[in-house]
């Protein structure tokens, strides 16, 4: 026992090791097969016709295509490849006039990281967009590229293209397949959420739905044509998708009535899978809906809310109800191009991530042009990819990156040393290039693990250095890892004192309006009611993400976010309890006292203010008191549980 105690103290702590484990995925084998083509047939290309150097470009940018290539839509695909790969050419260009150019070329990729690390705030393809002008920058300043100096951009463009290609194959067959797919997947969260009402797995069923919810609506309502009569395909899915929000609405109720009473009859959620059935086949006609007869408000509302989902699906127009959208209709594309422009140039954020990645890549192209390393742009690329603010903590991925790297690099000794240079390549690269797909679904270390061997494949055939690659890329990595850790991590106050209080405290002070706005006299709130729902649900995803990534956080930061978690947890539980109430009033029972209401209203920013007022939990006392019959019951004694969590325990 003293033996298996002491071996405890000497394991590794626990956030250290989270991102170790591999994450629970499915091996995405299209994917896998389109990299593995993508990244070997222009090396085949090259080396018929003796030019590996150029084969070898287009892999590379075919590699980077294969890191952008995450969306499922097809439209969006075609933005997530092609944008990035425009930027990835300016990119390299900028790169490869400035090679050689001593301090010109710090100053150059600097400025670069600069502008890179300021629009990666704006969204997922400008992330991409950002990654790739700052990776392809240090490569063309790092490597000797091939003249005229339009070339290496034509190359790396043209394995961009080559992964766009091989992802459209199937347009002309499954076009809008993704589209019902995900809508056909929220149904089917919601009926495993229906079905889980009453039990411990609710509220695990209850997160999968804002996930299904989330993609869904990313996907249908960021491509929907601006006139309905563009798209009626497109426009009778948003309809769809809008048609199961009262039925969303309803699980907390029933989840609420199922503690008590048992579980729904398994007709419901059987009914809800048959709805996703018919929207991923796109069925319409007459449908009859065999349901237990409601009695509780909240089996009424599931019956209503049922109901009406299956006329809209079932239904052959476009938009049988007029349901527009739940997120509101975009804007012109000028005017938000200029929202964007002016939100970026504006935010204190994206400047401070933009210094922050300015000055790693800074020190790093400084110090190579101080300090002879051989093939010294290994180093920027290392702060590049650890230095992404949306891929998880800055400090975790130093030491996966680090972990990842050593692991790559023995396949790449592996292969160095003991493959011959030639048409060998090919067979290798369809080999490696297969798995960057599908350990990039396993976690970052895997992911590392996985493009290592690639890149110094690649890097091989551009320098013919051979084995002699290894322990330089090793070191280059470990210096890169050691500068983000120093200037991009320690040197920065925001890194270790995280912003989960404010950010939690955002969402207390959220379902506190959500309260107000569900019980409000005014009729004509409903509408509103809808969207800060279905808002405050994404934020409370977007918060749980960003306590998850600082759960790998060294402490203070991993063990504030453990201490506060269980208060995120309890006020996702408020804003179930805030929407099972109103669904009850809507369906028969007595509403609230407004004096009610506005107490937890109030208890609620209290909470709020008090979270942004201290980095530790703070002390409350309060009482939260009304009729024991009163629908708002429940929501009362969530209320009053998070602001026990708030309370520290004496010691």
């Amino acid at each position: 026992m003293v033996r298996r105690a002491r071996l405890a103290q000497l394991a590794p702590p626990e956030w250290l090791v989270a991102g170790l484990r591999p994450q629970k995925a499915p091996v995405p084998w299209a994917a896998v097969a389109r990299a593995s083509v993508a990244l070997s047939a222009p090396l085949a290309v090259g080396m018929a016709t003796d030019r590996p150097v150029y084969g070898a470009l287009v892999s590379m940018g075919a590699l980077s295509g294969v890191i952008g290539d995450t969306a499922d839509a097809y439209r969006m695909r075609l933005l997530n490849i092609a944008v990035p790969q425009l930027f990835g050419a300016l990119g390299v260009t900028l790169g490869s006039l400035v090679f050689g150019h001593g301090w010109t070329t710090v100053v150059v990729v600097t400025l670069v990281a600069l502008v890179s690390g300021m629009i990666s705030s704006i969204g997922a393809i400008a992330s991409v967009s950002g990654l790739l002008l700052l990776l392809n920058t240090v490569v063309g300043a790092g490597l000797p590229m091939p003249d005229p100096w339009w070339l290496p951009a034509v190359l790396l463009g043209l394995g961009g293209l080559v992964v766009l290609a091989l992802s459209l194959l199937g347009w002309p067959l499954r076009r809008g397949a993704p589209e019902k797919a995900s809508v056909a997947a929220a149904y089917r969260a919601v009926a495993d959420v229906l079905e889980a009402a009453g039990t411990d797995a609710y509220e695990g069923r209850r997160r999968d739905v804002t996930q299904a919810l989330n993609q869904a609506y990313d996907l249908i309502v960021g491509r929907r044509a601006r006139e309905h009569g563009r798209a009626p395909v497109l426009i009778r899915l948003l309809a769809q998708l809008n048609a199961l929000i009262p039925l969303v609405e309803a699980a907390p109720a029933s989840h609420l009535k199922a503690r008590r009473t048992g579980p729904m009859p398994p007709r419901i959620p059987a009914a809800v899978r048959d709805l996703a059935d018919a929207v991923e086949e796109g069925r319409t006609g007459d449908h009859e809906l065999d349901l237990p007869a409601p009695a509780l408000p909240s089996e009424r509302a599931v019956d209503h809310a049922l109901r009406y989902a299956a006329t809209v699906v079932h239904k052959a127009e476009p938009n049988p109800y007029n349901v527009d959208d739940r997120l509101g209709r975009p804007a012109a594309l000028r005017v938000r191009i200029r929202r964007t422009a002016r939100g970026v140039l504006l935010s204190d954020e994206s400047w401070r991530y933009g210094l922050r990645l300015a000055l790693c890549i800074g020190l790093a192209q400084a110090l190579v042009s101080l300090i002879e390393v051989p093939r010294s742009y290994w180093v920027a690329l290392t702060v590049t990819f650890v230095m992404k603010p949306d891929f998880g903590s800055v400090f975790s991925r130093a030491v996966l990156r680090a972990l990842g790297t050593c692991l790559g690099l023995v396949t790449a000794a592996i292969v160095l040393a003991e493959v011959p240079r030639g048409w060998w390549d090919v067979p290798v690269m369809f080999v490696l290039a297969g798995l960057i797909p599908a350990f990039s679904a396993k976690g970052y270390a895997f992911q590392t693990a996985a493009i290592t061997p690639v890149i110094l494949l690649l890097s091989d055939l551009i320098n013919r250095e051979g084995f002699d690659l290894i322990l330089p890329r090793l070191y280059d990595s470990l210096i890169g890892c050691g500068i983000s850790l120093i200037a991009g991590y320690l040197l920065w106050p925001e890194s270790w004192h995280t912003r989960i209080g404010d950010r939690l405290a955002d969402a207390v002070a959220d379902a506190a309006r959500y309260v107000s706005l569900a019980f409000s006299a005014n009729a004509s709130e409903q509408p509103a009611r809808v969207r800060s729902r279905r808002k405050l649900y994404r934020d409370l995803s977007a918060v749980r993400a960003e306590f998850q990534r600082a759960l790998t956080e060294p402490p203070p930061t991993g063990a504030r976010a453990a201490a506060w978690w269980p208060l995120l947890v309890a006020v996702e539980r408020i804003v179930d309890a805030t929407t099972a109430a109103r669904v009850r009033v809507d369906h028969g029972a007595p509403p609230p006292d407004l004096a009610e209401a506005a107490a937890i209203e109030r208890e609620l920013r209290e909470l709020a203010a008090g979270l942004r007022e201290s980095e530790i939990l703070v002390e409350v006392h309060t009482e939260l008191t009304g009729p024991d019959d009163s629908v708002l019951r429940p929501l009362r004694q969530e209320v009053l549980a998070a602001r026990a969590i708030a309370t520290p325990t004496p010691k």
